[in-house]
């Protein structure tokens, strides 16, 4: 007899629900939410499923590791695909879920989620750390420019020599003639410094890893691509063989028009914005920078520059994000380096 379970997993418990190969509930159970706790759930009632299904969320990634590293045959599934089956149970329950989940365990009628491995998500924790000690930066930069505007002080522009030492010596003067803005100074000058030094440091780390590796240094030989760039690239996509033709990773990455189509209704729209934000953003700042500040001449800027005369920059700017997603990975499966004369064959 065939055994098929399926987990719905909360930060507490997990529900866990097997079916035999006719869907027939055979085991009913709630545990702690921790893999071993599954494990020792199933073995101490001598029933080992072919399947073991449980939706992406929170703890998908943690949890599918430790099923695996147990020898459970565990497989995460896409939650949206999921909540279509599920949301045509007429009573909601983890108890209903993990039923549910169980029988598109027996079916099939899933789509497998990929797992990052650890390395990719550590440099991806690297990455996000960064970005959100860069936004609190911008966001305390931006409320004292807004408050210093009340009395009339206008901060000018600011560089990035010195850790941003500019913005401190401004509001340090600011400080100096209203006691109440220098009470705000004291605490908004080691704030702020200790933002920049915190965001350098965690920098110079990437830029560290991205000097180890030698597929983000190959990366890197594309123009407008540069550490953070190609380290998120390689930790989003971990594993380049998921995708069978190169040009799939602009659909992955939300860079393609998004398609509507019913009888004699058929239109393309914006792109389709799925996937990653962060990392649409880094490609897109990519192709900014390669169309207005790379002054090498290479076919990709010729092409970037000539759609940007065409159609306008933001356009053409997403066009050139998706074609460096297109090239990094296909740089990534063929082993080669972007040649400044003759673009690579996607």
């Amino acid at each position: 007899m065939k055994y098929f379970a399926g987990l719905d997993v909360s930060l507490k418990d997990i529900s866990v629900c097997v079916v035999d190969e006719a869907g027939r509930v055979v085991l009913r159970g709630l545990v702690q939410s921790e893999p071993a706790a599954v494990a020792d759930f199933l073995a101490t009632r001598h029933v080992a499923p072919e399947r073991i299904v449980h939706e992406s969320g929170q703890l998908s990634i943690w949890l599918q590791r430790g099923l695996v590293r147990l020898g459970l045959p565990a497989v995460c599934i896409d939650a949206r695909i999921a909540q279509k089956a599920l949301s045509a149970r007429l009573n909601k329950s983890d108890a209903t879920d993990a039923e549910g989940l169980a029988h598109l365990a027996r079916t099939g009628w899933y789509t497998p989620v990929h797992v990052r491995s650890e390395n990719a998500d550590r440099v991806r924790t690297l990455i996000a750390a960064r970005e959100r000690l860069i936004r609190l930066r911008k966001d305390l930069e931006g409320h004292v420019r807004g408050a210093l505007k009340t009395f009339g002080i206008r901060m000018t522009a600011i560089g990035q020599g010195k850790r941003r030492q500019a913005f401190r010596d401004q509001l340090a003067s600011a400080g100096e003639v209203d006691p109440v803005l220098a009470a705000i100074a004291d605490g908004f000058i080691a704030a702020h410094e200790t933002l920049c030094i915190a965001a350098e440091a965690l920098e110079e780390d990437l830029r560290a890893i991205a000097r180890e590796s030698r597929l983000a240094r190959r990366l890197m030989t594309i123009p407008g691509v540069g550490p953070i760039v190609s380290l998120s690239f390689i930790a989003l996509v971990d594993d380049a063989d998921r995708f069978r033709k190169v040009s799939d990773v602009g659909a992955f990455l939300g860079l393609t028009p998004r398609r509507y189509q019913s009888g004699a209704t058929d239109y393309s729209g914006r792109v389709s914005k799925c996937g990653d934000a962060a990392m649409r953003g880094l490609l897109f700042e990519a192709a900014s920078s390669l169309i207005r500040q790379v002054r090498r001449f290479s076919p990709l800027k010729s092409w970037a520059v000539r759609l940007a005369g065409r159609r306008g920059f933001k356009k053409a700017a997403v066009a050139t994000a998706r074609k460096l997603a297109v090239l990094m990975l296909t740089l990534w499966k063929n082993g080669g380096e972007f040649h400044w004369t003759k673009e690579a064959i996607a």
